[in-house]
């Protein structure tokens, strides 16, 4: 009998395995990872290092490990040459393995910025376990650093390395941080929360190139500003990885294509997770993936499943201004003026609501104090079925 084949070792991947096995012990499962296999909870990268772990201690199972678990065979550090869906096949170090279905999992890469100068290329990321060890390593005896981009990840990067007493510049485009999240009210709420941590906030700031000063670099903005800084970190959003999907003649637009069913455009293969697009939606949060894992764990078993969507709050780890932000998955309404809460006439927190057309609730924001209105909020809201 032909395995069900996972492309993918992350918490989409790894997640429908865990799913399905609940259902279903006989069938064979394979997961193919391009890394080292082992699982981990990918958003504690951007809030490790004052934690003091390092890749070791942000590792919850080896590969070894789930494979008993999950009774899988797992293939680590492999590369999938290509996908035969005609044949239902892939190949992987020149050989072909067939498969009953196929699950694309592979997730996505951190987007790159084109900037000019001769450090550009020294920029760092941090996408995966590898990277993080990388990007440890490089702030040994270093204190001055540069993170370009002020959303979800960014923000909790600031966090984390200025409450390790790292001098830390934020750079973003954008008039406030979260801006494709919050409200500027709620935005800017934000960003005083993190420069009382002593961030250097330069909003509105398109950086422009980088180039190289002694051992460390001065960062070029387009409006003629510079900054000197010893490491530049990229947090400027996910890019799904689709060429190996576009390979195999699949559909792709700004993710793998599926239905709501996450079928994608070839029979018996399958999508989920930060590659894909979900019936014209991108979320490449914690919730929707787990969602869309026991849902397609359940079509795997021959119980067809849509995803339905509850209610799924974002949580932003910044312990200066801890949030709760649930984003509305259509953007055909408007945000109301923000709430400010107050303890002895100081704003604690702060809670914002997204309304539609028809006055309701659709989303919403819990800043600080507000937060403890999560359970309240999510009351508020109907699922969304796509």
């Amino acid at each position: 009998m032909a395995p069900i084949i996972i492309i993918g070792s992350g918490m989409a991947g790894y997640t429908v395995a865990r799913e399905f096995r609940k259902l279903n012990r006989q069938t064979p499962l394979t997961i193919v990872s391009r890394d080292c296999g082992s699982f981990y909870a990918k958003p504690m990268l951007s809030n490790a290092f004052q934690q003091g772990k390092d890749m070791a201690g942000l590792v919850n199972f080896t590969a070894q490990q789930m494979a008993e678990q999950l009774d899988a065979t797992i293939l680590s550090h492999i590369e999938v040459e290509a996908i035969e869906p005609n044949s239902r096949s892939i190949t992987v170090t020149g050989q072909r393995l067939s498969y009953s279905a196929l699950v694309l999992a592979v997730g996505a890469d951190q987007r790159q910025l084109k900037l000019d100068g001769d450090g550009a290329a020294d920029v760092m990321t941090v996408n995966d376990l590898a990277d993080y060890g990388r990007f440890r390593q490089a702030l040994n005896g270093i204190r001055r650093v540069a993170i370009l981009g002020a959303g979800l990840i960014g923000c909790e990067f600031a966090n984390d390395l200025a409450n390790a007493q790292f001098e830390v510049a934020l750079v973003d485009p954008a008039a406030w941080p979260l801006s494709r999240l919050l409200p500027q009210q709620a935005g800017q709420a934000m960003a005083n929360a993190l420069a009382g941590l002593g961030v250097a906030l330069h909003l509105g700031k398109t950086p422009q190139a980088i180039t190289r000063r002694g051992a460390g670099y001065t960062l070029h903005m387009a409006d003629g500003e510079t900054l000197e800084v010893e490491r530049v970190v990229a947090a400027v959003g996910l890019a799904p990885r689709l060429e190996l999907a576009r390979k195999a003649g699949l559909f792709v637009d700004r993710g793998i294509v599926t239905n709501a069913w996450l079928y994608t455009s070839a029979e018996q293969v399958y999508a989920l997770g930060d590659c894909a697009e979900v019936d014209g939606l991108l979320l490449p949060y914690v919730m929707p993936i787990m969602q869309a894992a026991r849902a397609l764990a359940k079509t795997l078993n021959g119980e067809p499943t849509r995803v339905v969507y509850p209610a799924m709050p974002v949580v932003v780890k910044t312990p200066a201004l801890p949030a709760v932000i649930v984003p509305p998955l259509l953007s055909d309404g408007r945000w109301e003026p923000a709430e400010a809460w107050r303890a002895e006439g100081i704003v604690t927190g702060m809670r914002a609501v997204y309304t539609n057309q028809q006055e309701e609730v659709c989303g919403f924001a819990l800043l600080g104090d507000c937060v403890k209105e999560k359970g309240v909020m999510l009351k508020t809201l109907e699922p969304w079925r796509p």
